[in-house]
């Protein structure tokens, strides 16, 4: 606050919410200019009588509410980053959270109808996207966030996040008897808000590209019919995997067995369900490979990565059981092409998979 002699009054600029200041100041001060209380926060000019200095003590000992409050909130102070910069990039209005430090983002899905067991839903009854930032503990921030998204937007938008440095923590469905089916991709991470912020405006904007070329939502993967009846030659495979195949009607299935320890101290093992499978059906050229990769917290980044990187479909990751140590999780996957390079890009991720220490 500055020096005056007896003299001289006070004049000073603040950045105050309006609601806020009238009770506090409105006796104490003269204001100069209208006090809008439509602004949010307003920066206004007051001067003050040196008999009343009292009171503009008085009212900077409650700064954080009034006065520096209100240019701290408009700084960003609290939050540690300026909130403005995700707003900016990701073309989404935020709303803070001050009691927590929080700053989130919305994005509802208003561009198709849904219906939930018969009943158009609103997007405020659980069909909103969203991201939540705030200071992190080993970078400059992080984000915590939720995806709504349809069966043909997920693998785009996942690609997108985890191109752009975003971690994809779950994929599951919210609701049964949904028209079109909508599922929900949790992300996470830390770096800078910038960084952050990109990484959601990607996995936006590649859910953006996929609607605008297509309205409706698609109803399958894509690719040549399968053939009704399936003939996958097994030696080759095999030997890639150096694993013997179980084999039914032309289909082969692979089993890579893991362990974990039960709360009762029990040992959870292959055949209880703790493995990594994956069974291949169609023809040698024009095959599915379908299963599920049990993974530790750890490795499940570097496995996303490395199915999306090969052309595989990843369309579940999810838990199967409480209480294991370590913590197990488990990806569900689809992909369609040749039976060699569906056996090449599987063979490659478990190959990552393993040299995670």
């Amino acid at each position: 606050m500055q020096s005056v002699n007896a003299d001289e009054t006070v004049l000073e600029n603040f950045v105050v919410r309006p609601t806020e200041l009238r009770e506090s100041l409105e006796d104490a001060v003269e204001v100069h200019g209208k006090i809008d209380n439509g602004c949010d926060r307003c920066s206004i000019e007051v001067t003050m009588p040196l008999e009343n200095l009292h009171h503009l003590r008085t009212i900077a000992l409650l700064s954080a509410a009034v006065f520096l409050g209100g240019a701290a909130a408009l700084s960003g102070a609290e939050l540690g980053f300026d909130p403005t910069v995700i707003e900016t990039i990701t073309g989404l209005k935020g709303t803070r959270f001050d009691a927590e430090a929080v700053f989130k983002v919305t994005s509802p899905r208003k561009d198709l109808p849904v219906t939930v067991d018969g009943w158009k839903m609103p997007p405020f009854a659980g069909l909103t996207s969203w991201a939540a930032f705030r200071a992190g503990g080993t970078a400059d921030a992080m984000v915590m966030g939720d995806l709504v998204l349809f069966e043909d937007e997920v693998n785009p938008a996942m690609s997108a996040a985890l191109e752009h440095g975003l971690a994809v923590t779950a994929l599951h469905n919210h609701f049964f008897f949904d028209q079109p089916k909508v599922y929900f991709m949790h992300i996470g991470g830390e770096g800078t808000v910038a960084g952050l912020a990109g990484g959601v405006k990607a996995a936006l904007d590649a859910v953006t590209k996929i609607r605008s070329a297509r309205p409706e939502p698609a109803r399958q993967f894509g690719g040549s019919p399968l053939p009704a009846e399936s003939n996958i030659t097994a030696g080759p495979i095999e030997t890639l995997f150096e694993a013997k195949a179980q084999q039914n009607t032309g289909m082969l299935k692979f089993v890579f067995g893991r362990e974990v320890t039960m709360e009762c101290g029990c040992a959870a093992t292959k055949e209880l369900g703790v493995n990594t499978w994956a069974v291949f059906a169609g023809t040698d050229d024009n095959a599915v490979v379908d299963g599920d990769f049990a993974v530790l917290e750890r490795e499940l980044q570097a496995v996303l990565k490395s199915l999306r990187a090969a052309g595989i479909n990843v369309v579940a990751i999810h838990h199967h059981m409480t209480g294991e140590t370590p913590r197990m999780l488990f990806l569900h996957y689809w992909g369609r092409g040749s039976a060699a390079s569906l056996a090449e890009g599987l063979q490659k991720t478990r190959a990552i998979q393993a040299a995670i220490k």
